[in-house]
């Protein structure tokens, strides 16, 4: 059986000075083949020096059209950001000029769902010119912790996922949590780098009242559970749900533990290793059973990024992404959210895997770090880490920026140099 790799810091720089180097050999090797000099700019459909353009030969990358061939399109990854059901239309218009054109919508009705309602949304959104990415919603803590009115939940979940896939809405993320610990993100300063930057960090040492996070005792009225009873209850769900998924024409994206420590608040946390991801692939065979694959969560709890995308693309079960950075000092313990081209994560690579696989789903570049413009602009008020790292429209619009040209470069390295379809390695 496929197994990502599981290795240590140490590792993850050999993986990404090696693909720095290997893409940068690329480059070379490709601007050699082609002469000395890059192609002069030429008219439309040429200044790449594609077909018929007028550097011909000259160009570094004789098989691209720029920019008709790096533009996000129906078969390449497909940006998004948080959005409304209903969204005004200055926020709208704040996204499109941006270039976003994916809505992932938070504020979902309440299930059980109408096909005529999300149908509604959907249009909703279109005529405003986005495109629904997904609906996220959260497992109900009946079904998470198998408790009276989990079957009744469950039904009504069923429901949903029909009236879904009636009205057209292919992606639905859902978290799986008994308590998500919050109680360990504090903000860091950079004071060396991004000079009075804030990242949202994470420690189970961190004290709260005194009491570090680890040492948290559970909230009142939610029992103990073990691992095992957590995954019957989460089993039971995927072989009832999915089945009901996979005919719906839905897939179903669960988002990994984050933060990913192995007990919160005293339970344990079942989607918070790659052991876990695999097992949840593993007991229903279906496209429709996959996940939010992350890059900073993957690096989180101590695993290489691209391997196990490339891992779970292998597999079918990229369902959605979401795409952020992190330096991590000890994994499922302590890290910090940085910025995307500061982390372990080599963020090209990840992007690179996602072209080559062909992915065409959303990609969400998520958590913006805090900076004076937005600090002083107060644009920065909606985001739920503003008080722990957190920023605001500023960071997100150089995260957005920088996943459009990762994107970018990926589609050049794939379809410029060896075409499209070329599954070289």
């Amino acid at each position: 059986m496929e197994s990502p790799a599981h290795d240590g810091s140490s590792r993850r720089s050999f993986l990404k000075r090696g693909s720095t180097a290997a893409a940068a050999a690329a480059i070379g090797a490709s601007a050699g083949a082609a002469g000395p000099a890059f192609a002069a700019p030429g008219g439309p459909g040429a200044p790449g020096g594609g077909p018929g353009g007028p550097g011909g030969g000259n160009a570094p990358f004789p098989r691209l059209n720029w920019p008709g061939d790096v533009r996000e399109g129906p078969d390449t990854p497909k940006l998004c950001q948080w959005m409304s059901r209903n969204p005004d239309e200055a926020t709208v218009r704040r996204w499109r000029q941006a270039g976003i054109t994916g809505a992932l919508v938070t504020d979902v009705p309440d299930v059980p769902w109408d096909a005529a309602e999300l149908r509604a949304d959907r249009e909703r959104v279109e005529d405003l010119g986005m495109h629904v990415t997904a609906y996220l919603i959260s497992a109900p803590d009946a079904v998470v912790r198998g408790e009276d009115g989990r079957d009744e939940a469950i039904e009504d979940i069923k429901t949903s996922l029909r009236a879904a896939g009636e009205a057209g809405i292919g992606v639905v993320e859902y978290n799986w949590y008994v308590h998500r610990l919050k109680e360990g993100y504090y903000e860091e300063i950079d004071e060396t780098d991004r000079i009075g930057a804030g990242y949202t960090a994470f420690d189970l040492d961190h004290e709260v009242d005194g009491v570090k996070v680890r040492d948290l005792p559970r909230p009142d009225g939610v029992p103990a559970f073990t691992r095992e009873e957590l995954w019957d209850n989460y089993e039971h769900f995927l072989r009832e749900v999915m089945p009901v998924a996979e005919e719906a024409g839905v897939r179903m994206a669960v988002h990994p533990n984050d933060p990913p420590a192995a007990i919160s608040r005293g339970n344990p946390q079942i989607m918070g290793s790659v052991q876990d991801w695999k097992r949840m692939v593993e007991t229903v065979d279906s496209p429709s059973n996959g996940m939010t694959v992350h890059a900073g969560v993957t690096a989180e709890v101590g695993f290489d990024s691209v391997d196990f995308l490339r891992w779970m693309c292998r597999k079918d079960r990229v369902n959605h992404i979401h795409y952020r950075n992190v330096r991590v000092d000890k994994p499922r313990v302590k890290y910090a959210e940085v910025f995307p081209d500061t982390g372990e994560t080599d963020m090209f690579g990840f992007m690179r895997q996602l072209v080559r696989a062909g992915y065409a789903r959303g990609v969400l570049a998520e958590h913006p770090r805090a900076n004076d413009f937005d600090r002083e602009n107060g644009s920065d008020q909606s985001n739920q880490y503003k008080d722990v790292g957190g920023g605001g429209h500023g960071m997100e619009l150089y995260d957005t920026g920088y996943a459009r040209a990762m994107m970018q470069a990926a589609l050049i390295m794939e379809r410029g140099r060896f075409g499209r379809g070329d599954d070289e390695e």
